[in-house]
């Protein structure tokens, strides 16, 4: 369908445009109509257009090393998606399905070129497309870089909080089981061999002073560590529940697609069938795909 050059003004790359120059790209571009959850364009499809969000809604996704749909962008009206691949002729790298009934302008490489040559300054614009892109794409593996909770805690934790995990770590350790013994022989052999000129004599109630002290401070300090752990157990049982249901939900996709796949064998079967002389001409067991 042909575009309107009103719709071109909308179009932040094309604001630049007098109305001759935005007539003669409104000739050359198409005004493409998609229906809610139909494709666009998928990951290897060649790059011979790129798309221009009129109205409506798109998803641009892709898909990472697990095999899991990563979502890229979500234009706003005015802006391109599919852009890179089209530029620079590659095969795309991702997949854009409307969400929504959506318009979007089509447009290809030739379009761009003519563009340049009639107004060189829209070149800055396309920069600024590829610009916003480029930066979406490093937040996106930033995002993806981070997903382990434990990392995040970490980074946020304060001076205190590490402080606690530190005090935790060490007073359940060997290492301050055997400091203590030490210290404790070492003390009471000391008061012990000075006898009346001690500054702690049996029964060490100075000592039993510094214990309790200790005991008292040690213990919400442990808690604080203890709660932390708490919150890393919750939070890691949360991503295991959430990666849970996602498998669910995928199992019980592909449930549904093979229930689909198998009525629809069973209807061009029938169909075999029918128009197979007599009828029963075909063996089902014949049929292969």
């Amino acid at each position: 369908m042909a575009c309107n050059p009103e719709v071109l003004k909308h179009v932040p790359l094309f604001a630049l445009l007098d109305e001759e120059e935005a007539a003669v790209l409104a000739g050359q571009v198409e005004l493409r109509t998609f229906v809610s959850r139909q494709r666009i364009y998928k990951i290897g499809d060649a790059a011979g257009q790129a798309y221009i969000l009129v109205s409506g809604a798109v998803r641009v996704t892709t898909v990472d090393d697990d095999q899991q749909e990563v979502l890229v962008d979500q234009p706003a009206v005015g802006e391109f998606f599919g852009f890179a691949s089209m530029i620079d002729e590659t095969p795309h790298q991702t997949s854009a399905v409307a969400v929504e009934d959506t318009v979007c302008v089509e447009v290809d490489r030739k379009d761009i070129s003519i563009l340049l040559q009639r107004k060189p300054l829209a070149g800055m614009d396309l920069l600024a497309v590829l610009g916003r892109q480029f930066h979406a794409a490093q937040q996106l593996v930033r995002i993806r870089a981070n997903r382990n909770p434990n990392e995040l805690i970490e980074e946020e934790a304060t001076v205190g909080e590490r402080l606690a995990d530190s005090v935790a770590r060490f007073g359940g350790s060997w290492a301050f089981i055997t400091a203590f013994i030490v210290v404790l022989v070492i003390y009471t052999a000391i008061n012990i061999a000075l006898r009346s000129s001690a500054w702690d004599p049996y029964p060490f109630i100075l000592l039993n002073l510094f214990l309790s002290m200790l005991a008292a401070i040690q213990a919400p300090v442990i808690m604080m560590s203890q709660n932390r752990q708490d919150t890393k157990d919750r939070l890691r049982g949360e991503l295991d529940y959430a990666v849970n249901r996602r498998a669910e939900s995928e199992i019980q996709g592909l449930a549904r697609k093979l229930n689909i796949l198998g009525d629809k064998l069973g209807d061009i079967e029938d169909l075999i069938r029918a128009k197979s002389p007599g009828g029963s001409g075909i063996d089902s067991k014949q049929i292969s795909f």
